[in-house]
């Protein structure tokens, strides 16, 4: 179907311009029509070509992936739109301040298109759930819930801080990353220079002397020819690595070894672990709190923790519900995740009170992420110190050892 832009009067006078679409530009002016807007220029959009903008307005429905970006405008135009609607604002004029105020073109397609869909009927939640590119199955699924139970606004709410408390504990775990990787990205720099610029020149003058070398000498010579001779297929050997890598974790059974082994980690497992319970623990509660039923929460849920062992032992928490089992009793034996978030499950359930409980759960597991956090760098940094500064002294022992040689036969 063609997508026409077009530049209206409301009937406030006010200007609106936007795109929709339609079979021709009469049908255009007949939807527009009918939302009470008076067009005054239409005409079929030819940004990169009819099938080109069909093309990115099919991206923007869904074929692109969240990222940290689409994230963090998602969650500050959701604050908005429940402050708008708290304040009695109606959803509709809600997405078009949302619109006037979008911070780039893309988001605010989105946001046009969404109102559109809005306009003719269809419901917020579904209309959402049209673009998995910025809103996940999470955000559609308590959207619902909230136009269900007539409380949009505090759903709303829910969702954007939700959505801010994840981008902290996502944050604070990049941020304590940086200055370790930082280490190691200038670690493999230097070496990089010293074994591709610095020891073929030394290489060159001992060979010219016809000196025979010791041997950490010969093998740092030997690694720096093949490296000066054959990078380029070193580059596609780490190439073609990473690409089965990243092949490997899309199989079921590979991701779900790989998380496996990641957990057993020391240090870094355990971070890992606490802030998968974590994620579990908001997104559980935020759910529950929204109205959404348990069984849709915790499906919900098994999609965003991000570890294939915790999702498998909800799908199993899952399908013990469906059988008639309480929450704790299948969590428990899973053995997945930590005894007392089970025992405090158990106690949410039969006090009645999950939601609360959870809440607490993931209070206390955002502390034991910060602190587990802080105790992987204080580990991480002196290792990596070490062992870089181990390999730029090999190299440079072994620069020095046939200069000692040197030295000992002129005297």
């Amino acid at each position: 179907m063609p997508i026409f832009e077009y530049k209206a009067l409301t009937t406030k006078g006010t200007k609106e311009k936007g795109i929709i679409d339609a079979d021709s530009a009469k049908d255009a002016r007949t939807k527009l029509r009918k939302k009470k807007l008076l067009v005054t220029e239409i005409h079929e959009s030819q940004r990169g070509g009819r099938r080109g903008f069909a093309i990115k307005l099919r991206k923007l429905q869904g074929a692109n992936t969240p990222n940290k970006k689409r994230n963090e405008q998602v969650a500050a135009a959701t604050r908005q739109l429940a402050s708008l609607l708290a304040a009695g604002i109606p959803l509709i004029d809600g997405l078009r301040a949302i619109i006037e105020q979008a911070p780039d073109r893309e988001i605010e397609e989105v946001f046009r298109d969404i109102r559109e869909k809005v306009s003719t009927g269809m419901t917020f939640g579904d209309a959402v759930a049209n673009h998995p590119a910025y809103f996940s199955e999470l955000y559609s699924a308590m959207v619902k819930a909230g136009e269900a139970s007539g409380a949009l606004d505090k759903v709303l709410q829910k969702l954007a801080n939700y959505l801010l408390a994840q981008s902290r504990m996502r944050n604070r775990v990049g941020a304590a990353m940086i200055y370790p990787m930082i280490m190691i990205a200038v670690g493999i720099l230097v070496v990089a220079i010293l074994i591709t610029f610095v020891v073929p020149k030394i290489s060159q003058m001992f060979r010219s002397r016809g000196q025979e070398l010791p041997l950490p000498t010969e093998i740092l010579i030997a690694l720096s020819d093949f490296f000066v001779q054959w990078w380029w297929a070193v580059a596609l050997g780490v190439a073609f690595l990473s690409m089965a890598f990243n092949w490997f974790l899309k199989l079921p059974k590979g991701r779900l070894l790989w998380d496996q082994m990641v957990l057993k980690l020391p240090v870094f497992g355990d971070l890992m672990l606490k802030q998968s319970v974590g994620r579990f623990a908001t997104t559980f509660s935020t759910l529950l709190g929204s109205g959404v039923p348990v069984i849709q929460a915790i499906q919900v849920t098994k999609d965003t923790l991000g570890n294939k062992v915790l999702e498998n032992a909800l799908q199993k928490i899952h399908d013990h519900i469906l059988e008639g089992a309480d929450i704790a009793t299948p969590m428990r034996l899973s053995g997945a995740f930590p005894p007392v978030v089970s025992y405090m499950v158990a106690v949410g359930e039969q006090a009645g009170n999950l939601e609360e409980v959870l809440d607490q759960v993931a209070q206390t597991y955002e502390e034991e992420v910060e602190l587990a956090t802080q105790k992987m760098t204080t580990v991480l940094e002196p290792l990596i110190i070490v062992f870089l500064a181990g390999i730029v002294a090999g190299i440079i022992l072994s620069i020095i050892l046939p200069l000692m040689q040197i030295n000992k036969l002129n005297h």
